[in-house]
C-alpha cells in the first residue's frame, strides 16, 4: 500500500487532528486516513457510472430467478 507524507502541517490543524483522533479513539494516522477517505468519496455521477457498468455486466448472467418457489420446495421436503 502506498504511503503519503504531508509536510508543513500548520500547528492548529495538527492539534485539531490530534484532538479529533483522541475523541474517536484512533491514532493520528488512522484519523488522518479517515478524514481523507471521507473527503474523497465518489460523486453521484461517478457512482451512477459504476452502477450502470455493474448492471450491464450482470445482464450477462441472464434473468435472475425468484428463489421463493425453491425455498418453499426445500422447506416442504422436511
Amino acid at each position: 500500500m502506498p504511503d503519503l507524507l504531508v509536510r508543513n502541517v500548520p500547528a492548529p490543524v495538527m492539534e485539531r487532528l490530534k484532538a479529533q483522533a483522541e475523541r474517536n479513539g484512533r491514532s493520528v494516522q488512522k484519523e488522518a486516513l479517515a478524514v481523507l477517505e471521507s473527503g474523497t468519496r465518489l460523486t453521484m455521477k461517478e457512482w451512477l457510472k459504476l452502477a450502470d457498468a455493474s448492471r450491464e455486466a450482470s445482464q450477462e448472467w441472464g434473468p435472475l430467478v425468484d428463489s421463493t418457489e425453491l425455498i418453499r420446495e426445500d422447506r416442504d421436503k422436511r
